[in-house]
């Protein structure tokens, strides 16, 4: 039977990624935090660790030598990145490293995808695609380009490792720390009468927005390519915070969206990147992997989706 490792396998992301591996009677191994209160998907080998106990993450690699290793698990927050980029870099960065290393000593047959971030690319000139320059504006960005490098390092001696620069990626089970949801819960809330007011930062910024099983998906394509390489996967499109909250009312009827937004200056980035726009033509060409979802019906999902949650 195949055996996958996903790191972060309670997350978006590891969500997903489990779900779809248990249906095909993949023998699924994730890792969550002690602290952790997250639910983790039935069928699930559960391990309790810290991602920055060397140790740990070592043994765990050396007793399940896994066909495949997902590693989603990190620190994600770019904001809370600048209130601690010391564990930012322990949490996000150094866990790639222990990872790859324990991989090329314990199982160098195994095939590891590494989850990547458009943060990375900072001042890039948009589109990105996979020559983009490194320039990230933000302690979280610099410790998924650590990441990013170290994949790039590790390939170069034989691993099978591959990163996927994924842009902003959304769903029902996106976390309230992110604005996206932020934004859909806030959005059902008003439209029940149970909130007032949804306070943004910059409505302004600018993000590449995609389905989050869509990215999953080209993580899995990525992990079965005859060789490793690195992909950028986004949908090529960008859209506003301000966009963004538009649609989510017209998905409840509500049309006059600005009376119930105000903006906050305590909630904006310290610094922020240039335009993220993604250039997948990588992946469309060599993985065959296109988004299947539209913008707009990702944020009508979403705010669906918190609607069921508050009438339940």
């Amino acid at each position: 039977m195949k055996r996958v490792l996903i790191t972060g396998v309670t997350g978006q992301d590891g969500t997903y990624l489990a779900r779809e591996l248990l249906t095909e009677g993949v023998e699924v191994h994730g890792t969550l935090r002690p602290e952790s209160v997250s639910l983790v998907e039935p069928g699930v080998n559960s391990h309790r660790l810290n991602l920055t106990d060397r140790d740990a993450l070592e043994q765990l690699v050396r007793d399940l030598k896994p066909s495949e290793v997902y590693h989603l698990a990190g620190q994600t927050s770019v904001a809370a990145s600048w209130e601690d980029p010391l564990e930012t870099i322990q949490q996000t960065g150094l866990p790639t490293a222990v990872l790859l290393q324990a991989i090329a000593k314990y199982s160098p047959e195994t095939r590891i995808v590494n989850a990547s971030s458009a943060e990375i690319f900072g001042l890039a000139k948009a589109p990105q695609n996979e020559s983009a320059a490194i320039r990230p504006v933000s302690p979280y960005g610099s410790a998924k380009a650590l990441g990013y490098f170290l994949v790039e390092n590790f390939r170069s001696r034989g691993l099978h490792a591959s990163s996927c620069i994924l842009y902003n990626h959304e769903s029902p089970l996106r976390s309230d720390r992110f604005v996206s949801r932020k934004i859909t819960r806030a959005v059902a809330e008003i439209s029940q009468g149970l909130a007032e007011k949804l306070v943004l930062g910059n409505l302004e910024a600018s993000r590449d927005w995609g389905w989050a099983p869509d990215y999953v998906r080209a993580l899995r394509l990525v992990a079965a390519q005859p060789e490793a390489a690195d992909y950028v996967i986004g949908t090529g499109e960008s859209h506003t915070v301000a966009e963004f909250v538009e649609v989510a009312f017209e998905a409840v009827g509500i049309r006059d969206w600005k009376s119930y937004v105000t903006t906050d200056a305590s909630l904006l980035r310290p610094s922020d990147g240039a335009l993220q726009l993604a250039d997948s033509t990588l992946a469309n060409s060599r993985l065959g992997w296109k988004p299947t979802v539209s913008f707009t019906q990702i944020v009508a999902k979403m705010v669906q989706a918190d609607l069921a949650e508050l009438k339940r």
